[in-house]
Order: C-alpha cells, then sequence, then structure tokens
C-alpha cells in the first residue's frame, strides 16, 4: 500500500482534526493496517441475534409462507366441516363459529408483532448491509487510487525511458539535414 495513504490514514487517526464515527474510525484503522474489509453480512447480523428474535424469524418465514396459507385453509375447512357436518346436533363450536373466530383473534394477536419483529430485524440488517458496502466501497476506492498511483509512476518511468536524450554529435546533423 502507498505509504502516503498510510501514513494519513494514521495522522487522521491520532490528530483528532474532526470526530469520527466509530465506523469511519474502524476503516481508518484497516486502511493503515491494510486488513480486509469485507466481512460476511449473515455471520456478523446473526453472531448479534438473541433466541427470542431467531425465533420471531422462524415464525414469520412460517406464517408467510404457502404451505402455512394453504395448511391454515385446509383446518379451517376441516373446523366448519367437522362442527357443521359431523357434530351438527352437538357442535361444540356451532355455525358462526364464535370459538374458532376467538382463536383466529387471539392467533392473529400474536402473530402480527412476532412478524413486526422480524421485519425490524431485517431493516436492521440491511442497514448493517449498506455499513459493510460503504467499508467495502471506500476501501476499494483506496485501492483503485493507489493502482492509479503506481500505474501514473510507472509511466513516467518508460516515457523517461523510451525518450532518448539528444546525442552530443558536435552539429554533425544538423550539417546532414542542410
Amino acid at each position: 500500500m502507498n505509504n502516503e495513504i498510510r501514513y494519513l490514514a494514521q495522522h487522521l487517526l491520532h490528530a483528532g482534526v474532526t470526530p469520527f464515527s466509530e465506523r469511519d474510525r474502524r476503516l481508518l484503522q484497516r486502511v493503515a493496517r491494510r486488513a480486509y474489509v469485507s466481512r460476511d453480512l449473515n455471520e456478523v447480523f446473526d453472531g448479534r441475534s438473541t433466541m427470542g428474535q431467531r425465533l420471531a424469524d422462524r415464525v414469520a418465514a412460517v406464517g408467510g409462507s404457502w404451505s402455512f396459507i394453504v395448511g391454515f385453509g385446509v383446518f379451517l375447512g376441516l373446523w366448519a366441516a367437522f362442527n357443521m357436518l359431523v357434530l351438527a346436533d352437538s357442535a361444540f363450536d356451532p355455525y358462526p363459529f364464535v370459538f374458532l373466530n376467538l382463536l383466529l383473534s387471539m392467533l392473529a394477536a400474536l402473530q402480527a408483532p412476532i412478524i413486526m419483529m422480524s421485519q425490524n430485524r431485517q431493516a436492521a440488517k440491511d442497514r448493517l448491509a449498506a455499513a459493510l458496502d460503504y467499508e467495502v466501497n471506500l476501501k476499494a476506492e483506496t485501492s483503485i487510487g493507489e493502482l492509479h498511483d503506481k500505474i501514473d509512476r510507472l509511466t513516467a518511468r518508460l516515457v523517461g525511458v523510451e525518450t532518448p536524450a539528444p546525442a552530443n554529435d558536435g552539429g554533425r546533423m544538423a550539417e546532414r539535414a542542410a
């Protein structure tokens, strides 16, 4: 890495010119150490999640699937058929299905906040992904700038090698041209 970039990163970290956010400070330290900044988003995010958060993600994944919708539709159909046809006269939940409505309301009351927790976690994961992308992009921009500097130095050397120095021929070239 270009020593000037490492020096600048170290200088910015210790000079205290402007207050850096924790993310900017961490990125400058990695640039100064020539460390990689790319990380696996899932590893970083899953390492921070609690058991309740992982459970909310699983509930949202099951509750938002076609298999849940189809399975729940079958359950509702069986409930109605069982109470209307099989237990017609002695049904424990006759036609307006008040007990079933109570169960559905309780399920919705629990499922909605759990799904919202999962959506909040997904939004936090998206913010973390954006932060990691920013770090990687900034490091890539720094590396590309360094490569440009190296190519410019190499080009300058090649131009200096290819351009022959004027020969000291004592004016003989001018005489031949005339």
